[in-house]
């Protein structure tokens, strides 16, 4: 089971835990319908159970939400690691991790979605612990998705495969730029998502300063 595979499995509720059907439920709706726009008993109903039955899995919806936003950072950031770490070359490297981060089925794009819309509200702290415990993991996880990245780029700056510059800066510019997709992309839209992977994925190549030369197929020795 490859990367892709793995977070589809973990995402769209085919563990067969009632929690995990609730998280897609939420996912779909959120992502859909916007966080705000979606009521607690919409996602009851969607999973078939009362909206009180949600509360044996969940504190609120917000609990939820940062559940959600958790997985989707980790997922993220464990694929990155897996990625970076069997293929050794910095630029085919990344041009591996851009590849896989347009892998996505719908699922995972309404959780991209979400995750962008929503990421401001891991800055305000909650009164419910649970909540809270679940603001802290996901605000945790988003420093180690930057944190792997930055050390990924600085190793492959002093390996001269990129040009020198802040790699946290860097960093952020990169998941910027892919952030910024899923403010406008929506499932099934008039531009299919293999296109806008292909463009931003030279856009942020580009950005980080790997040459299209670099990716090219190296020739035999004559």
């Amino acid at each position: 089971m490859n990367s892709s595979q793995e977070r589809r499995y973990r995402s769209t509720g085919r563990g067969g835990t009632k929690r995990q059907e609730i998280l897609a439920a939420a996912t779909e709706r959120f992502g859909r319908d916007g966080y705000e726009h979606t009521k607690w008993a919409d996602i009851a109903h969607d999973v078939g159970v009362g909206p009180t039955a949600l509360y044996h899995y969940f504190e609120s919806k917000q609990h939820c939400l940062y559940e959600i936003m958790d997985e989707a950072i980790e997922d993220f950031r464990s694929s990155f690691v897996a990625i970076t770490t069997k293929e050794r070359d910095p630029a085919r490297a990344l041009a591996a991790v851009m590849a896989d981060s347009f892998d996505l089925s719908e699922q995972e794009v309404h959780r991209n979605r979400v995750l962008v819309a929503e990421q401001g509200r891991l800055s305000h702290p909650s009164t419910a612990p649970p909540e809270e415990e679940a603001r802290l993991a996901a605000r945790a996880r988003t420093r180690d998705l930057e944190f792997a990245w930055a050390s990924f780029l600085s190793t492959a700056m002093r390996a001269g495969a990129i040009a020198e510059s802040d790699p946290r800066l860097l960093t952020r510019a990169v998941l910027g730029l892919y952030n910024s997709i899923w403010h406008w992309y929506r499932p099934n839209g008039i531009v299919a998502l293999t296109r806008v992977g292909e463009d931003f994925t030279g856009l942020a190549l580009a950005m980080v300063g790997v040459p299209p030369e670099a990716l090219q197929p190296q020739r035999a020795a004559a």
